[in-house]
Parts: structure tokens; C-alpha cells; sequence
């Protein structure tokens, strides 16, 4: 039967629909409202994805299955994508072996921290996002309670033949020794119970029937027994305090957050339980068709749902999903406690996406590389990956004679062999357009001469006027529109681009912006530490060291605070001496203002480089 006619029998109904390969293998699983409409769309549109159109092509066989709703349709997807992992699905995947606390499938249930989910019938509860955590939890218990922690099978016909001795837990207080009759199934159960309400969050509950037993003994003149109880109520009230992070009204509430990257997604998920989180969890979401985000969501939101056996009603959620769940409701908080919640929960989740991909960068250093050049050539709007980066920087730190500094990144990293420092020779004063557009020229005029290799990038420190200078100079050497470049601003982290007075503004937080600005920070260290080494070593004369009584020292001092020789001149004798002291301030300020300050006034004001 060909496709065609294989659509022409699939009913309107709610469903899921299974394309099979050539080879009988299940190649995508996905889920529909209605079902003939949906798989049709695969076969009628124009699709853009290259993937989408090589899955099409591989359709041999199609098969579905008809739900009562969307929402079961929804259910059995994900059950069924978790089962065959059909190679075009998204999948669902968290690396970390996380902690449980099991309670086992036993007469008298052991209750123990593992690692491994075994389907025996025992309880498991969490995953807890650290073992401290789950420790805490399980040192209440021991506090708490008396359970048994040997592995006896503990069948009521040994117990009455009197099989099992007591042991040392026994002597200790730990266990109340149901191995020989001292507790009966009943009342250990009991104290299971109490067990799963304070596992689950639900501490008021445990507290309130431990006040309700206090009482009773009370009333029984039971004293010493009430007073166990009392210290049991504290211990839990202690720990409840502790364990809530936000309102004690938001009560049994799902908290699942999304992070969206290019190939990848990753969600978290927070229980919430009278104010305290009582279970975490983050999975990673490897995209293969290019889902979109509601897609995602929903998927990661069902996965958790069942995983957890979640039977919250509320929901707090970035955006409302576009499935309908029965007697849930989906919250997007604008502000206060939920709000809280949910900005957790992303954290969560960018946390766990920089521990994957630091993973990944351990294993393949190339993918780090690559990664980072991938995502600058895609945030910058690049035509060719930004494998060599040089960035500029000038400044007047002597006034009229501008010095620059240029250093070069290869593939993301400082290349110290190919940094330049640039003293301005054609332009006069403090212009730094004008001396922004002589280094550029200058550097690429060379470049091309020598037929080196020229970066892909250029990076200006300065807003638009320094942009335009330097653009201005590829014109003029013909370079402009054969190197990308662009302008970095301080103030804002404004990135400016040629001929366009609109910046863009890069995520805080994103690596593009951080090598942008470490380029830009390298740059400014370069310039200034030559300039410093310059003046240590005498290279910078100037007048001020012809002046009897003042020497190197004292001149480098005040121009680096002055910046030139003109300033000092105009500067009272009070501000030279803050700086220098009175002794040698009173010989500045003679020499600039005394007998022989017309004579003076003659000379070059600034300092030759």
C-alpha cells in the first residue's frame, strides 16, 4: 500500500502516529489531535529543515494508534519514545546517577539510600539533587525512629518459633526488635507512613500526629513518654524551618524551567511541598529536528510528571504549554514567591548546561574551540568563522603623543606572538579617530604588502567615531567589506557595526561577549603596561627632568597623573604639592612661574616620544 493510500485510512481522531523505515525499524513517534490532518502535513508542505525532508523520504510504513484525548496521546508518546528511542525524536537524557531513598518491598520495610532503581515493587523517592541532602533526610529518620536495618526475611512463622535474636541495634535503642515480636506489623507500618509524609515534605501532617500522641501520654501521666515525643516535635520543627525556601502556603506545586540552545535544551524540575523543595532534578533534551520550544517543554514536562508519579495540580511554568492536562493548571509568574521558584529553577538548569558542555570540552577540546567560534560567527552575524581576531586600542596617556596597542586571538586564545604596539606618527594632539584610522591602515597596508594572513575580524575599542575611523581606513586601502569588523563601547558593552548607529547588546552572560571584552581588556592592559615600562626606563623625556632637583621619579609621578607637561604648568602649587611635596612642588611651579618662566614658555610643552 502506498502512502497516499495508507493516510486515506487514518481517522480525525486524537492519537499517535509511528513512521516506520524500509527495514521494519520505527524511525519517529509523535502525537496528534488530529491524527489524519497531522501526518498529511508531512506529505503536503514545503518543508525547510534538511532533516525533516530526509525523514520524509524514509517513511516506508505508517502505523497509529487511537487515544481518547490529546493529553493520552500525549502520555503514550512519551512512552513510547523512552521505549524505542526512534532515531528522529528528541532524547531525554541525564548522565548523573542521582541518589534515592528506597523503601523496600519487605515485611518490615528497610529504609536505605541507593543508586539504582530496581522495578521489585520498592518505593523510591527523588532523585535529591546532592547526597548531603539526601543524608539529611535520612539522618531525621534515624532520630525519629526506630527501624530495623538487618536484611532477615522476618516471616511471621520463624518470628513464633522463635528463629532470630536480638542484636546489637536492639541493645543500642535503634530497633524495636520486631525480629522477635516487640513490634508488630501494624505499628511498624505506622511508622513507614510517617516516614513517606516527611520524604514527600509533608512535615505538618507528621507533627500534628505526634502532637496528638504527646497529649495522649500526657493525659496517661505518661510523662517520660511525652517528652520523647516533645523532642521528636522539635527535632522535625527545626528541620522544617530549614528545608523552606519560599512561602509555606505554596503547597505540592511543580516547578519545570527551560533552557533553549541550538542543537541542545535542558530542563529542570522542582517539587515543591509547604515551601520546601523536596525533589530536583535537570535532564538534558538532545534536539533532533529542530523542535521547538513548546515542544520541548511539553515533552519535558510529561517525562517528569510520570517519572516523579507527580500528581500536583498546579504547575508554575515560563510559558503555558499548548497541552491540556486534566485538573492542572499552568502558572506563569510575573513576580514574588513563584517567581522565585521558577528563576531557581533556570538557574538549575544554566548550571547543568555549563557543567555538560565543560564535560564535552574535557572529552574534545576541538568542540570547545569550535563551539565558541560557531556561536561568535552566529551572535556577529559573520560570514566565515572568526578563527583570528585582532582588536585595537589607542590613547593619549602623554597628551599630544598617542601611543595604540593591537593584540591578536587565535581561535578564541591570546597569541602573544602576534600583539603590536603602534606610536602614532602622522597625527598631532589628542585625536583619537584620527589615530584610529592611521593604525589601521597601517597595520593591514602591511599585511597585504608582506601577502600575510588577515584576521577575520577586527574588533575597535570605542563606539561609532572610533568605528568610522577605522572603516574609513579599509576604504582607503581598499580592505572594507573583505574583513568583518566592529565596534565594542565600555560603558554599556554597546557593539557597534559599520554604517548602522543602532547597537546591538549581547547577553551578559554569553561566551561572545566575554571574549569580546576580554580582547578588548587585553588590549587596554598591553597599551598601558608599555607605557609604564616606557617611563621606568627613561624613554619618555620630557622638560621637566632638565629642571635642577627634580628627577625621574618625580617627572614620571606627575605626568602620570597630569598626563603632559602643559597640565603641570597650568597646575596650582597646592596640587603639586599633594603630589610631590612642598620642596619640589615650590621648584616646578619657579620653574613655570618664576624669573625664567617667558624663557620657558618657548620650549616644546609636551613630552617627545
Amino acid at each position: 500500500m502506498s502512502i497516499k493510500q495508507l493516510i486515506s485510512t487514518i481517522p480525525n481522531n486524537p492519537g499517535v502516529y509511528q513512521y516506520f523505515d524500509d527495514s521494519g525499524k520505527i524511525i519517529y513517534v509523535g502525537k496528534a489531535k488530529d491524527l489524519k490532518k497531522r501526518v498529511s502535513s508531512y506529505f503536503t508542505k514545503t518543508h525547510q529543515s534538511g532533516k525533516l525532508k530526509v525523514l520524509v523520504k524514509k517513511i516506508h510504513d505508517i502505523r497509529v494508534i487511537i487515544t481518547n484525548s490529546e493529553f493520552d496521546a500525549l502520555l503514550l508518546e512519551n512512552n513510547l519514545i523512552k521505549k524505542h528511542q526512534p532515531r528522529y525524536n528528541i532524547l531525554l537524557k541525564d548522565d548523573k546517577t542521582f541518589p534515592w531513598i528506597c523503601i523496600k518491598n519487605e515485611r518490615f520495610p528497610r529504609v536505605m539510600p541507593t543508586r539504582n532503581v530496581i522495578h521489585d515493587g520498592s518505593e523510591y523517592f527523588g532523585p535529591y539533587a546532592s547526597v548531603r541532602m539526601m543524608k539529611t533526610i535520612l539522618e531525621i529518620i534515624r532520630q525519629l525512629f526506630q527501624l530495623r536495618s538487618c536484611s532477615l526475611k522476618l516471616l511471621q512463622s520463624e518470628i513464633d518459633t522463635g528463629k532470630y535474636k536480638v542484636c546489637l541495634e536492639y541493645h543500642l535503642g535503634n530497633c524495636k526488635a520486631p525480629c522477635i515480636g516487640e513490634q508488630t506489623v501494624d505499628d511498624y507500618n505506622e511508622t513507614i507512613r510517617q516516614i513517606k509524609s516527611i520524604i514527600k515534605g509533608n512535615i505538618v501532617s507528621v507533627i500534628q500526629d505526634l502532637k496528638l500522641k504527646m497529649h495522649h501520654y500526657a493525659e496517661l501521666q505518661e510523662f517520660e513518654k511525652a517528652q520523647i515525643v516533645k523532642e521528636k516535635i522539635e527535632i522535625l520543627e527545626k528541620y522544617k524551618s530549614k528545608s523552606t525556601i519560599v512561602n509555606p502556603h505554596i503547597h505540592d506545586v511543580d516547578v519545570i524551567s527551560l533552557i533553549n540552545a541550538e542543537k541542545r535544551a535542558y530542563s529542570n524540575y522542582l517539587k515543591v511541598i509547604n515551601g520546601a523543595i523536596v525533589q530536583a532534578h535537570t535532564i538534558e533534551i538532545i534536539k533532533r529536528l529542530n523542535e521547538s520550544e513548546d515542544e520541548l517543554l511539553t515533552m519535558a514536562l510529561m517525562d517528569f510528571r510520570q517519572r516523579f508519579e507527580s500528581t500536583s495540580r498546579e504547575v508554575i511554568v515560563p510559558f503555558a504549554p499548548a497541552v491540556e492536562i486534566p485538573e492542572v493548571a499552568f502558572t506563569i509568574p510575573q513576580r514574588g514567591d513563584k517567581r522565585h521558584l521558577l528563576d531557581l529553577s533556570e538557574r538549575n538548569a544554566r548550571l547543568y548546561k555549563l557543567d555538560r558542555q565543560k564535560q564535552r570540552d574535557l572529552v574534545d577540546p576541538d568542540r570547545h574551540k569550535n563551539r565558541i567560534l560557531n556561536q561568535l560567527k552566529s551572535d556577529l552575524h559573520l560570514a566565515e568563522l572568526p578563527v583570528q581576531i585582532e582588536c585595537f586600542d589607542n590613547s593619549n596617556f602623554q597628551g599630544d603623543y598617542p601611543v595604540a596597542a593591537m593584540v591578536q586571538f587565535i581561535n578564541a586564545k591570546p597569541n602573544k606572538k602576534g600583539y603590536r604596539h603602534f606610536i602614532i606618527k602622522t597625527v598631532e594632539g589628542p585625536n583619537d579617530f584620527a589615530s584610529m584610522e592611521e593604525i589601521i591602515s597601517r597595520r593591514y597596508s602591511r599585511l597585504m604588502n608582506e601577502e600575510q594572513a588577515l584576521p577575520q575580524l577586527i574588533v575597535v575599542d570605542g563606539g561609532k567615531g572610533q568605528l568610522s575611523a577605522a572603516v574609513k581606513a579599509l576604504k582607503s586601502i581598499n580592505l572594507y567589506g573583505k574583513v568583518a569588523i566592529i565596534g565594542i563601547a565600555k560603558r554599556l558593552e554597546e557593539i557597534y557595526f559599520p554604517n548602522d548607529s543602532i547597537p546591538i547588546y549581547l547577553d551578559k552572560t554569553s561566551e561572545s561577549l566575554k571574549i569580546i571584552q576580554q580582547l578588548r581588556d587585553e588590549a587596554h592592559r598591553f597599551g598601558i603596561t608599555h607605557h609604564r615600562k616606557r617611563l621606568e626606563k627613561g624613554t619618555i623625556k620630557s622638560e621637566l627632568t632638565e629642571i635642577k632637583g627634580i628627577g625621574k621619579s618625580t617627572t614620571k609621578t606627575l605626568l602620570l597623573e597630569l598626563k603632559s607637561v602643559k597640565n603641570i604648568q597650568q597646575a596650582t602649587l597646592e596640587k603639586l604639592s599633594e603630589m610631590i611635596g612642598p620642596a619640589k612642588a615650590a621648584i616646578v611651579w619657579n620653574h613655570f612661574h618664576g624669573s625664567n618662566s617667558e624663557e620657558n614658555s618657548d620650549q616644546d610643552e609636551n613630552p617627545g616620544i
